[in-house]
């Protein structure tokens, strides 16, 4: 059987492209908002053809695109555990520098996408293929979390019994909405923001609900 060919060169032209897509994508629906944002408008935008736009998927792909790029730096359903910049703070050996760490790369990564988020949550409330690719990020963060409420456990900072609740109060105090209700609605400063956080998850046991007693 012969070989598949493969261009370099070509390869990475394409991604070029795409990242040039996505980086106009982005710019756009954050200044104009997703419905009033064409694919006509980002190819514009991109200074490539409509076909090659629409080459790259659906418009509610690009929107989900932009967010990771802008979030994560890439790309992908990865776990943010399986970045290496992630991985290094999870490997931090003190617990108080890993979760500060922590915080600081989730800052840094929700000043970058607040935008977009804010465009995809409008988005998902009037377009079904933006609700649906936007629950699957939901879920797909919230097996962050629980990674994530593990990585506590194992530090013996939660009973391995509360991971799930863990999850869930880490899923919401770490969240964008947190950040903009914070940053944007009530006008605190990324570092009011960065210190808040950083003292839930020092002290996340104490922000667990009680266990639901067991039925008789």
């Amino acid at each position: 059987m012969a070989r598949a060919y493969r261009s370099p060169r070509r390869e990475a032209d394409a991604a070029s492209t795409r990242a040039a897509i996505i980086a106009a994508g982005e710019k756009l629906f954050v200044r104009d908002g997703y419905a009033a944002t064409s694919l006509r408008a980002i190819a514009d935008e991109a200074q490539v053809s409509l076909p090659t736009v629409q080459q790259q998927g659906g418009k509610h792909s690009l929107l989900i695109a932009a967010f990771e790029v802008a979030f994560a730096g890439d790309e992908g359903t990865h776990s943010l555990a399986d970045r290496p910049s992630m991985a290094a703070i999870m490997g931090e050996p003190d617990f108080e520098t890993a979760v500060r760490r922590y915080v600081d790369f989730l800052g840094a990564a929700h000043q970058r996408s607040a935008g977009i988020v804010k465009a995809m949550s409008a988005a998902a409330d009037a377009d079904t293929a933006v609700r649906a690719a936007y629950d699957e990020l939901e879920q797909r963060r919230h097996r962050d979390m629980t990674i994530a409420a593990h990585w506590f456990a194992g530090r013996g900072r939660i009973p391995e019994s509360s991971a799930d609740a863990a999850a869930d109060v880490l899923s919401y105090v770490t969240g964008a909405d947190a950040y903009l209700h914070f940053t944007r609605s009530r006008g605190w400063s990324p570092e009011q923001w960065s210190d808040w956080t950083s003292r839930q998850l020092l002290t996340l046991a104490e922000q667990l609900p009680e266990p639901t007693p067991a039925a008789e």
